[in-house]
């Protein structure tokens, strides 16, 4: 299925992003893509996550202290260990660090900047920034390499099915997914890393907006949020199938053999 027909049965007020990056010494040329349905930024969730984890770890003066956070921050998607990152350095230190390393420049969210999830960002932005951080950890540098470590243990339950999407089972990925209280439609997002050669590095990332309007559905699901209880399976249900067929598409679109 082509971008085409993704979108074609998109829901009318639904959003969707794709982005991807081949790049890389050797092999075949340079390539990008990125497209847009609907909004042109989405509000990231958790999507972020690594990328606040590489920027904080010359801010955050105690290594120890920092790995303590950064890893379940990006392994286990933990809200805690990101806050503590991210108020710790402080939240335009953290942007302003992804800036130096990436090129890529986002604001502290309007309103309460503690609200890390809530930076407003595009898919190709993402896979831009991304694509740096693969290719400091090809180069050798240790924090960047020891983050896309982790990105390759994040378990399947937070995937969405990603790795078996993009068929790399070594994919390191990350996902994002929430629904706010003032919101009537839940965001998915995931973001793909494929090293497929010494030298090569390709990203892909899916974003996803679709409509939740259910009044009931969503009482119960910020009920379960304030809890702390997993809500991934109303975010499968809602986006799964999208957010895989971007990441495929993208994949196939850049020129790669999903699991080549």
């Amino acid at each position: 299925m082509g971008f085409d027909e993704l979108l074609r049965e998109l829901q009318p007020g639904a959003g969707a992003q794709a982005a991807g990056i081949r790049r890389g010494y050797g092999g075949p040329p340079p390539r990008s893509l990125a497209l847009t349905s609907g909004p042109d930024r989405l509000r990231c969730a958790s999507l972020l996550k690594p990328l606040y984890a590489w920027a904080t770890a010359e801010l955050v003066g105690d290594h120890e202290r920092w790995r303590r956070h950064a890893e379940p921050a990006v392994v286990v998607s933990s809200n805690a260990d990101t806050l503590a990152l991210w108020l710790s350095a402080g939240p335009r230190a953290v942007l302003d660090g992804i800036h130096r390393r990436t090129g890529v420049r986002w604001a502290p969210p309007n309103g309460d900047p503690s609200r890390f999830g809530s930076v407003e960002v595009s898919a190709a932005e993402v896979a831009a920034a991304y694509v740096e951080l693969a290719q400091a950890a090809l180069a050798g540098e240790p924090v960047a390499g020891a983050i896309l470590e982790w990105m390759r243990l994040v378990g399947g339950d937070q995937t969405f099915g990603a790795r078996e999407a993009l068929a790399a089972p070594e994919a390191a990925v990350k996902c994002g997914w929430y629904g706010g209280m003032e919101e009537t439609f839940l965001r998915t997002h995931a973001v793909g890393v494929l090293t497929p050669e010494a030298n090569r590095v390709v990203v892909v990332v899916g974003m996803t907006a679709q409509p939740y309007t259910d009044e009931l559905e969503r009482d119960i699901y910020q009920a379960r949020v304030a809890e702390g209880l997993p809500v991934e399976a109303e975010h499968e249900k809602a986006g799964g199938a999208l957010l895989r067929g971007l990441l495929r598409t993208t994949l196939t679109e850049l020129g790669e053999t999903p699991g080549g």
